[in-house]
């Protein structure tokens, strides 16, 4: 009885109170004006809300009002305006209610609609996990080279070959040269990155009966990588017998003549702008290079030409490389590239390996970070024919721990100071480096071993 008694006494003050809002609102109109009476409204409704709410039952669950200040605004503004301002006003705010996606879905079911809604394109990018998925991807999206890059790259390797070498016979027929070929790791399917380098082999021909080979352990230096070429018999055959008797330089053949004399012939004798023409394509020579280096651009492509004269003795490839031997300008380097790559090959070959995978992988990781770039890909093919005779699992699924384990070997050998050659033992490959440089790559690759990822971001 008591709780009916105070609910009809709380329905009756409800009732009260908003006849007094309502004669309020009705004579503000008359007093205030329009707009006097929506503020009127809007602090009448604020009051009648918190009183609405604080007269609410514990208990009851509140629903969120959905009402912004705007729209309540212009509800009041619409109530106390006449029926013409209401219907325009109604009209107003049905407008922009509607949302523009409706409008395009009308749009779109009309028959005689003929546009389209333009599709997203959604690109996906593979999730790498796994030290051995981000391995395939990287050497997926970054280090193997376009089909197209390579043969365009060998087709103007080659058409530069054939000018330089028709050049040669018809400037010094006499010059006994064998035929030339183009080498290197673009030709034998070891470049990374970009198809940008290729080595042009000069083969000269060297009488056997007027000349000796002296490796590297008989020579005064007794370094085994670094040979010279004596001639001999010259109580038998006086000097002028031979050709290359005019760049002997102590009783040697001078790799350092041989080079300056090619230098002059190729480098300042050819008209380079118009062959350059004549090929589509710009060519110059590298300045500053103790070697002869040829620089070809089209377009956005840049590739670079080594000039490498070499003699070849049955089974022995002497180069002359000038930034190896430093200031000795009679010795010859022993090449092993040809034997190293056949070895590599080979054992790839043989198990279904990804020893070639991982060699080129290396190669791009040093090309990529500056303080490896001193680190070339005959280290590391080495490294890993070391690797192979001690490890016989390179498949992909071990892909990941052979590229660890590369690493540390890397490692080791710097920490010794010491790289044998894979085919002479005696021949310290880490011979070319100074001791800051061992140190610099030594601490990168020490870093990689807790942190591999760092070698596959990509430097500037």
């Amino acid at each position: 009885m008591e709780g009916t008694v105070q609910k009809r006494g709380k329905s009756r003050g409800e009732d009260g109170f908003a006849t007094a809002v309502d004669f309020l609102l009705a004579n503000a109109r008359l007093v205030l004006g329009v707009g006097g009476a929506a503020v009127l409204g809007i602090a009448t409704l604020a009051v009648k809300r918190l009183i609405d709410r604080a007269a609410r039952p514990p208990g009851e669950d509140e629903k969120p009002d959905q009402k912004s200040i705007s729209e309540t605004w212009e509800e009041l503004s619409l109530t106390g305006a006449s029926p013409k301002l209401l219907k325009r006003g109604l009209e107003n705010s049905v407008n922009k209610s509607l949302p523009a996606v409706i409008k395009i879905e009308k749009e779109d079911c009309s028959p005689s609609s003929t546009a389209e809604v333009p599709k997203l394109e959604i690109r996906r990018v593979p999730l790498c996990v796994t030290l051995q998925e981000k391995l395939l991807h990287y050497y997926q999206s970054h280090v193997t080279l376009s089909e197209s890059d390579v043969a365009q790259a060998k087709q103007k390797a080659l058409d530069v070959c054939m000018e330089i070498q028709a050049f040669l016979r018809s400037k010094q027929p006499e010059m006994p040269l064998g035929e030339m070929c183009l080498g290197g790791s673009l030709f034998d399917g070891l470049q990374v990155v970009s198809a940008d380098h290729a080595c042009l082999l000069v083969p000269l021909l060297i009488e056997e009966k007027f000349w000796y080979f002296v490796p590297g352990e008989e020579t005064i230096l007794n370094t085994p990588q670094f040979w010279m070429v004596r001639r001999t018999n010259l109580e038998y055959f006086g000097r002028g017998s031979s050709y290359w008797d005019k760049f002997i330089v102590g009783g040697y053949l001078s790799s350092n003549a041989v080079n300056e004399s090619l230098h002059k012939l190729v480098m300042g004798s050819m008209n380079w702008p118009a062959l350059g023409s004549m090929l589509d394509c710009t060519i110059r020579q590298v300045m500053g290079s103790q070697e002869l280096k040829l620089e070809i651009q089209q377009e956005q492509s840049q590739l670079f030409i080594d000039i490498l004269p070499i003699i070849r003795f049955e089974e022995t490839v002497l180069t002359s490389q000038p930034e190896s031997k430093g200031n000795f300008e009679n010795l010859w380097c022993r090449s092993f590239y040809t034997d190293e790559a056949t070895k590599l090959r080979d054992l790839d070959a043989s198990d279904s390996g990804l020893r070639l995978c991982c060699l080129k992988i290396l190669k791009a990781v040093c090309k990529d970070q500056p303080s490896l770039r001193r680190v070339t890909g005959g280290h590391l093919v080495n490294v890993i024919l070391h690797l192979s005779d001690t490890e016989s699992d390179w498949s992909e699924a071990a892909l990941a721990d052979r590229f660890l384990q590369v690493i540390t070997e890397v490692t080791g050998y710097l920490e010794q100071g010491f790289l044998p050659s894979y085919f002479n033992s005696a021949v310290n490959l880490l011979s070319e480096l100074s001791a800051e440089e061992i140190d610099e790559i030594g601490y990168t690759f020490y870093c990689a071993l807790s942190n591999p990822d760092m070698l596959l971001q990509r430097g500037v």
